[in-house]
């Protein structure tokens, strides 16, 4: 008979292959609603063009005005587009997988499913799509669908075939706390919230340089090109958006770098040791702050700012890796 730490093994495994199915209808909604959406959006640009004796720039603004409007739109409201609909129906499907397997570890440890590297890499996955999901109730982010679904689907089978998947095993002395409860899950939380920026910010890029070429296009009386980005928010949006939810990842983070020193002071004795775990854990915290200081008052916006974010999580996931794999300290914790 298959024990609980089995099922939750097998519970991932489904999961994973209807996330990759998700990805997969997520880039043919792409492909197919940027065309359905040129086609309308090219023929509006004409009667504006015509009417009103808009220039061709006009034209390019009004898809703008468009996509603003599409992205705060009720779930009612929003363009019934098939592929995105199956797209985020087999993502609630896998997330429940994915849920199910995680509680079925911690029923199994007998402790919350987040002690190790594995399972952390578990909930933390979870939590990125679950703070997705929860997101589209109230922005139309399904854009970032194939995004959102291909990094769980790297990340969750990197553990999968990564041999970092390790059996049930008592926790040790210094994580039989409290702290391990909220500590853990909120910087699993603020890295869910990076997660969604750092994708944002990449759109941020992509839509700036098609902006730049669209209007040059414009200007010069050429065809504009067409694809899905046309179909997206302005760069400036992206950019708003990518910047609230790194504020609310950093206000988590910055409560994860407290507690993290609260916890070391319980445990060890000390708030600080400059062991590399909180070393770089700290540098995170400086280069969102950073990011949202210089966004603020510096002016920083545009391409600088969206190459902050994604700097800013890239430094996350070298934490979650490469520092709990090959760096020794006081919070080897990874159970390899």
């Amino acid at each position: 008979m298959l024990s609980l730490d089995s099922v939750s093994v097998l519970m991932v495994w489904t999961a994973i292959a209807i996330y990759a199915l998700a990805f997969i209808a997520y880039a043919v909604d792409l492909a197919r609603r940027s065309d359905a959406a040129v086609q309308v959006k090219d023929a509006r640009a004409r009667e504006l063009v015509a009417a009103g004796g808009a220039s061709t720039i006009d034209a390019v603004r009004a898809e703008e005005a468009d996509a603003e409007v599409a992205l705060k739109a009720r779930p009612s409201q929003r363009p019934r587009l098939m592929w995105a609909r199956i797209g985020t129906s087999l993502t609630v499907l896998a997330f429940l997988f994915h849920l199910v397997a995680t509680v079925l570890r911690g029923i199994a440890a007998e402790r919350v499913p987040w002690a190790n590297m594995y399972e952390f890499a578990m909930t933390g996955t979870l939590l990125i799509v679950a703070v997705y999901l929860a997101v589209l109730i109230r922005y139309d982010l399904r854009f970032l669908g194939t995004f959102i679904t291909g990094l769980i689907v790297v990340l969750l089978g990197a553990v999968m075939v990564g041999q970092i998947y390790v059996e049930v095993v008592p926790l040790m002395d210094p994580l039989k706390s409290v702290w391990l409860v909220i500590h853990v899950f909120v910087a699993s939380l603020a890295t869910a919230l990076f997660a969604l920026a750092f994708g944002l910010s990449i759109m941020q890029l992509l839509q700036a340089r098609r902006e730049r070429r669209a209007i040059a296009a414009a200007e010069a009386g050429q065809p504009k090109s067409a694809g899905f980005l046309r179909t997206l928010p302005s760069a400036d949006t992206l950019e708003s958006l990518a910047y609230r939810f790194a504020i609310v990842g950093f206000i988590f983070w910055t409560f994860t770098l407290i507690a993290g020193a609260i916890w070391a002071n319980d445990a060890w004795g000390r708030y600080w040791g400059f062991d590399t775990k909180e070393v770089w854990t700290f540098v995170i915290w400086v280069l969102y702050a950073g990011y949202i200081h210089a966004r603020a008052t510096r002016g920083w916006r545009g391409t600088r700012s969206a190459w902050l974010s994604i700097i800013g999580f890239v430094a996350v996931i070298f934490n979650f890796t490469v520092v709990n794999m090959f760096f020794d300290g006081l919070h080897a914790y990874s159970g390899l």
